[in-house]
């Protein structure tokens, strides 16, 4: 099939590649026009283990190709897939859905013949709606089709999510375009993945209540870690308990900082958004967010007790900074709160992280990127354990850093207590 992915950011460029490697003619477009030259190129913008060399692959392999051409390409392909971002607005919680309604007046004027619109972007309920208004106004009903097609992709295993996905969801008011999309994903079909066929307000639903849902397990076992602090139990045990127990399940049962990322704050805002607009009320969601916007401060404050509340001129060290492994992604990392805050309160900090120096600190006082994890350790105080990178699991700090006995703070629970302590390092975790 001749497919056409419109935007190529994380869910744009991961299903394009993915797609042209199921044998389909992909052709993914972005206005941005540095970022062609460089995917053409074979330069990857955003890191996601395994999808430079998928990239690379099908773009010499001529099925996966690169322009700023909307217009044409939109004509050439018979499937488009609309995979631009919906951030929220500035002043709201509401999702910003300016560039997917511009990009739909633009695929307005190109439709020469049948064509299937199918939302990848997470979208509001009702949004398919607005997109069929849009399109009516220059086209007939009978010219296309639009479909919500949400993804379901992790940050950092996002090409095996897509080729082996829990499920694949297709929310269609029309027979004729589910069929066409049953096809186009029956190589994944016939490995064991289920489709489900819904309503097309069904399927926007679905993604915001999926990203609620995960949202409120991570908030809710956090929650959990601090009564178990209180009362000297391991988190650890209670996740592997209630894991066992198949309705609950033990994905997203990791106590930690906070979630970040690019769907889990903005969706479970989406969503109370949505509420409001039909008058529903979403009171554990609500709390899901509170409760979730305040773990930065409490972790925060447990390191203020751990330095003694002596802050000034310590000096602090992060392994890890983006907001999970796996992906070079800041956005609502808990360290966007956390080396702000013990910078203004005079402390000397250096990070590291396997994705390289990040701009977002670059305006802070005493923030300093290091090259290398044994750069990092030199003179801290404290070490900060703030992402689960592999690179971090094993590490003998003993022989890293020699003669020197610095206070380790795990917010990953990556290390067994006895073996560190073992090492001579005072060590705290989280929940245990």
């Amino acid at each position: 099939m001749k497919l056409c992915m419109i935007g190529t950011g994380y869910v744009g460029l991961v299903s394009g590649a993915c797609f042209a490697d199921l044998g389909n003619d992909v052709i993914c477009v972005d206005k941005d026009s540095n970022k062609i030259n460089s995917l053409i190129n074979g330069q990857i913008p955003i890191y996601e283990p395994g999808l430079s060399e998928l990239v690379i692959k099908n773009y010499k392999n001529k099925r996966l190709n690169f322009s700023t051409n909307l217009k044409k390409s939109v004509k050439e392909s018979d499937l488009i897939f609309i995979c631009v971002g919906t951030p929220p607005k500035k002043r709201s919680n509401t999702a910003d859905l300016s560039q997917i309604l511009n990009v739909t007046k633009k695929i307005s004027l190109a439709i020469n013949k049948f064509k299937i619109i199918i939302t990848k972007s997470t979208i509001p309920v009702t949004t398919g709606d607005e997109i069929e208004k849009i399109l009516l106004k220059k086209n007939s009903k009978k010219k296309f089709s639009v479909v919500s097609n949400p993804e379901f992709l992790r940050e950092g295993e996002a090409i095996r999510d897509f080729i082996y996905p829990d499920r694949i969801v297709v929310g269609s008011n029309e027979n004729k375009s589910n069929r066409i999309l049953k096809n186009l994903y029956n190589p994944l079909i016939s490995k064991g993945a289920t489709y489900l066929s819904t309503s097309r307000r069904s399927a926007e639903l679905i993604k915001y209540a999926s990203n609620a849902f995960l949202a409120t397990k991570i908030t809710f076992i956090n929650e959990i870690a601090n009564l178990c602090e209180k009362t000297g139990i391991n988190i650890e045990d209670i996740s592997i308990g209630m894991g066992l127990d198949k309705r609950i399940g033990s994905r997203f049962l990791r106590a930690g900082p906070a979630y970040g990322g690019s769907c889990f704050p903005k969706d479970t805002k989406a969503i109370i958004s949505t509420a409001d607009k039909f008058k529903t009320k979403l009171s554990v969601i609500e709390s899901v967010i509170k409760s979730n916007e305040n773990r930065s401060e409490l972790l925060l404050d447990r390191v203020y007790d751990i330095l003694n509340r002596e802050i000034k001129n310590k000096k602090v060290t992060f392994l890890g900074v983006t907001f999970k492994a796996n992906t070079d992604d800041m956005r609502d990392s808990s360290s966007l709160k956390m080396i702000p805050a013990l910078s203004k309160k005079g402390a000397i900090i250096k990070y590291y992280d396997p994705t390289g120096y990040k701009k977002e600190f670059s305006k802070i006082k005493n923030v300093y990127n290091s090259d290398s994890i044994k750069q990092s350790l030199q003179g801290s105080d404290l070490v900060i354990v703030h992402t689960e990178w592999n690179d971090f699991k094993s590490l003998n700090f003993k022989n890293l850093v020699k003669g020197k006995k610095f206070i380790i703070y795990d917010m990953r629970n990556i290390y067994s207590p006895e073996k560190i302590k073992k090492q001579g390092f005072k060590y705290y975790s989280v929940g245990r």
